[in-house]
């Protein structure tokens, strides 16, 4: 793959410029160009201009009976506010197993949400020579594939206030009346999507005319009780004001208000569908299976009981596609699916892994990453993402900074957008050493999957050889396949080059098959007291609000989902301050909630926000456009 169409050589500078000066400074090649090399004919993509293209799913018909490559995820340890450089090392890595190893590479990213992009944390296209690019263009639109998300959920959010509202000042009859209209010659007919109902109900009859009052009843009234609907609207922007609004204040819609909010769009449901999809007609059953609250008897209500399935997987038929991209230095990237790391399972999307595994083929590398650390994404990506995909990934990366693990040793607090304290700008040996219990309970945890775990040591111009032996030493004393010491940022795919040669080793050297922490068929609790004992808990406390979710969950017939649990990033534990590797604490559930469409049961471990709101000077203050060229400045 290696050819010299699309492998680019970096002239690299330093120090590092700024990543969208990077950026700036690249011409990216003809999006054509790169999937040429990947074996992929015009008949297999859309283009959306010059340097991106939609991969279509036929794709995988096509390339059915090719050999999958190997299969590489990329988690963290338990991270700083500041990040520690996976989706950089990501890149990184790919650049330097297709530029500089001449193997056949796919990278498979998350698409960025504006929310952060604009808020605090910036962009995630990489950073400094380990880059998507366009950058601009990956951080900000891309395809529009968050803007459908969007109009699909708030349609659905329509769609049931709507619906609570015309049920409220109708009779049995008229709103059977005008969901089953006549026709001019006075016959009534069923739309399709409202035979799933039927169905559900046990209804076989296919004339509406044949339907008794006591069915016409069941068939035409929901019955939504207000006080049990989940199903908020969204926008991908940071607005605190948006986590409590009141609706229905219009003197139309009859006095008629309830309380809700608005999460930011990564957080629906929808995004987490889209991630854990594998095909078009696995879409459509996803989305007209999603709960959106009870009816007063306590029976689910589904976005097909509403007749709006189909609807919402037309608005999301083009964001099932892939967007395929480019690394800085010529590699391809798939970009698809983004959904909260938090409160959904965090990692790209199964078909575009599926796809990327086909293209590179045997002896080929596709990376995906994970969100957050190895306890939140690496846990959910196993446990979910492959129950759900059927892959087995033969090799499990670790990123760790000498900074986040001086931090767990006792460092002092990190804090975004404040200078670092002298303890990270020098060596102290002993931080370090005391920091590595952190990374090692990830490489335990990882290594309980059954996969090879090699550990990327992100180097910091500060960091000394000391400090990165003692990190590579007690990794290698935890069971990791090797530990390298990564320098992407600064030199991109070069860098990585030492990464790359233990990734494949590693994956020539897998021979376990995939482990689960727990099987389905554990009750929610068993389920759920399996991950929180991988964090170090010595058990679990439910609140009585989680009591009850858990008691009806059961009972409505989805205990045998995967958990999805929603807990702090930046602890093991549900203390964020908690750093290290705390052990014997008791973990609470403060509620716990499900996603039934996307396939999961997610508890809530103290308070999840899925609404950020911005800082007192956020990133847009950077962010400028060029009158005269038209690029974009400031970018992060």
């Amino acid at each position: 793959m290696a050819t010299s169409k699309t492998i680019r050589r970096l002239e690299v500078v330093s120090p590092v410029p700024a990543d969208i000066d990077i950026a700036n400074s690249t011409s990216a090649l003809h999006i054509s160009d790169i999937a040429d090399e990947l074996g992929l004919s015009s008949d297999h993509y859309d283009l959306y201009g010059k340097h991106k293209a939609k991969v279509l799913l036929s794709v995988l018909d096509q390339f059915e009976e090719s050999p999958d490559g190997y299969y590489v995820v990329v988690g963290g340890i338990t991270p700083t506010p500041l990040g520690e450089g996976k989706s950089t090392t990501t890149v990184g890595l790919c650049q330097a197993l297709g530029a500089f190893l001449d193997k056949k590479v796919v990278t498979c990213l998350r698409q960025p949400s504006q929310g952060p992009t604009f808020g605090i944390k910036g962009g995630a296209a990489g950073g400094g020579y380990s880059q998507v690019i366009p950058m601009d263009e990956f951080n900000l639109h891309l395809t529009g594939d968050i803007h459908a998300i969007t109009a699909a959920n708030n349609l659905l959010a329509a769609a049931i206030d709507t619906r609570i509202f015309h049920e409220a000042s109708q009779s049995d009859k008229a709103l059977f009346n005008r969901l089953c209209p006549a026709n001019k010659e006075g016959k009534r007919s069923f739309a399709d999507v409202m035979f799933r109902r039927l169905k559900k109900l046990g209804i076989s009859k296919t004339d509406p005319d044949e339907l008794t009052p006591e069915e016409i009843k069941r068939f035409a009234r929901l019955d939504i009780d207000p006080d049990s609907i989940t199903w908020r609207r969204v926008m991908d922007v940071n607005d605190r004001f948006l986590r409590k609004i009141t609706i229905g204040q219009g003197p139309e819609e009859k006095g008629m208000t309830r309380e809700t909010a608005f999460d930011i769009s990564v957080a629906s449901e929808i995004m987490a569908v889209l991630a854990l999809t594998t095909s078009l007609a696995d879409m459509r059953e996803r989305l007209g299976r999603m709960v959106i609250g009870n009816s007063r008897a306590g029976e689910p209500i589904t976005a097909d009981d509403l007749g709006i399935g189909g609807a919402l997987t037309v608005l999301m038929k083009d964001a099932i596609n892939p967007t395929l991209m480019q690394t800085l230095e010529g590699t391809p990237v798939l970009v698809h699916a983004g959904p909260f790391a938090n409160i959904a399972h965090g990692n790209s999307s199964i078909v575009a892994d599926k796809i990327a595994l086909k293209l590179v083929g045997k002896g080929g590398f596709v990376v995906t990453e994970a969100g957050f650390g190895a306890d939140i994404g690496t846990e959910k990506f196993m446990n979910i993402k492959c129950r759900y995909s059927g892959l087995t990934p033969q090799c499990a990366i670790i990123v760790a900074t000498i900074r986040a693990l001086k931090m767990h040793g006792g460092g002092p607090e990190v804090v975004a957008g404040k200078p670092l304290d002298y303890a990270y700008l020098s060596e102290n040996v002993g931080l370090v050493e005391a920091g590595c219990v952190n990374l090692v309970r990830h490489i335990s945890n990882t290594r309980a999957y059954g996969v090879n775990v090699v550990v990327a040591i992100n180097k910091f111009a500060s960091d000394s050889e000391a400090e990165m032996n003692v990190v590579r030493n007690a990794a290698l004393a935890a069971g990791a396949f090797d530990a390298v010491v990564c320098t992407h940022h600064a030199h991109g795919g070069k860098g990585a080059v030492d990464l790359g040669i233990a990734v494949q080793r590693a994956c020539e050297n897998q021979t376990q098959s995939l482990n689960f922490l727990y099987p389905l068929d554990f009750s929610i609790k068993e389920k759920i007291e399996a991950i929180a004992k991988s964090y170090g808990a010595r058990g679990v406390e439910y609140s009585e609000q989680a009591e009850k979710q858990i008691e009806m969950y059961t009972n409505q017939g989805f205990s045998n989902l995967p958990i999805c649990m929603a807990k702090t990033q930046y602890s093991f534990s549900h203390v964020p301050s908690q750093k290290g590797a705390p052990e014997g604490f008791v973990l609470p559930i403060r509620d716990v909630r499900a996603s039934i469409g996307a396939g999961f049961i997610y508890p809530l471990v103290g308070t999840m926000s899925t609404m950020p709101g911005l800082p007192t000077r956020p990133c847009f203050f950077e962010i400028d456009i060029d009158i005269a060229t038209g690029k974009v400045l400031g970018l992060s």
